[in-house]
């Protein structure tokens, strides 16, 4: 597949992650935070399955691989409730610009030390520059130092460091593709959340309105489902470290759906911010205009 495509479906993954965060807040009215993540992960791999079904796909996987899956399922179930506790005891707005702000940073850094290299100059700079913009899209400059350094956002600072290992678990998983091997991600964080939840109170699901159920299937069929797909096959075909430089897009997209579809505002932190993220990608991702639109 042409490289430039990827580019156009990772932006538009970063979107759908963005939208995520207005979609769970609308279930939060509905359901508890242990209930999101089952309905989420088991619902995605349900819109996963006819998808690989019709491209014929080898649900065969080796032991390596089968182990590989093991330790993805554990760091995603750690990922959530690491962002569970943070949402509940942390700064819910500190919280998103931590861990938008860390996940790419945190990528570079870990696979630095992996491969036992230094992050040139140029990069750093980017990561700079894209760790600004998103702490300026969401006031980072406004909030209260007794907020910013409360004991409860060390949750945050978990999950950043969570995701990035979970993606370069994804990008080892080389002897089966992403699709197989996020869908059997799926699979086993529904049965371990599983564990967390009352099915008899579950079952309620069936009486909600169409409000629940768009924002349930947006949240299950486009930002996991199709936008986690597409991030972890990106991270096999681009490179983790350029593929993880787009979620310092997540905010702006949040922010700009947040205006549409909850009518807040869109402020010059926004634009500004917005701004330096883009420009922090392409750096990061070493991308010529000129060749992207002759290509």
């Amino acid at each position: 597949m042409n490289k430039n495509l990827f580019y156009v479906l990772i932006l538009l993954s970063m979107i759908f992650w963005g939208s995520s965060w207005i979609n769970t807040k609308v279930l939060t009215l509905y359901v508890n935070q242990y209930e999101i993540v089952f309905l989420r992960v088991f619902l995605s791999g349900i819109f996963m399955l006819p998808l690989l079904l019709f491209l014929k796909v080898n649900f065969k996987i080796d032991f390596k691989t089968i182990i590989l899956v093991l330790l993805a399922s554990a760091v995603m179930i750690f990922y959530s409730i690491s962002l569970f506790f943070g949402v509940n005891y942390g700064t819910a707005g500190l919280g998103g610009a931590l861990v938008t702000t860390l996940i790419p940073i945190n990528t570079f850094v870990i696979l630095a030390l992996l491969h036992k290299k230094t992050i040139s100059l140029k990069h750093s700079f980017a990561l700079i520059l894209g760790a600004f913009g998103v702490l300026t899209m969401l006031n980072i400059w406004y909030f209260d130092l007794n907020q910013i350094f409360s004991q409860h956002n060390i949750y945050f600072l978990i999950a950043s460091v969570l995701w990035p290992i979970l993606t370069i678990i994804t990008a080892r998983a080389t002897n089966t593709t992403p699709l197989i091997f996020n869908f059997y991600i799926y699979v086993c964080c529904s049965v371990i959340s599983a564990f967390a939840i009352d099915f008899n109170y579950l079952t309620r699901v069936v009486e909600y309105d169409y409000i629940f159920w768009i924002n349930i299937l947006c949240l299950t069929a486009l930002s996991s489902a199709f936008a986690t797909t597409t991030y972890f096959i990106g991270s096999e075909k681009l490179g983790v470290n350029k593929v993880s430089s787009f979620v310092f897009l997540v905010p702006s997209s949040a922010l700009v759906l947040s205006a549409i579809f909850l009518n807040e505002k869109i402020d010059f932190n926004t634009l500004l911010g917005t701004v330096c993220a883009v420009v922090a990608i392409y750096i990061l991702n070493d991308i010529k205009l000129r060749r992207l639109f002759t290509q």
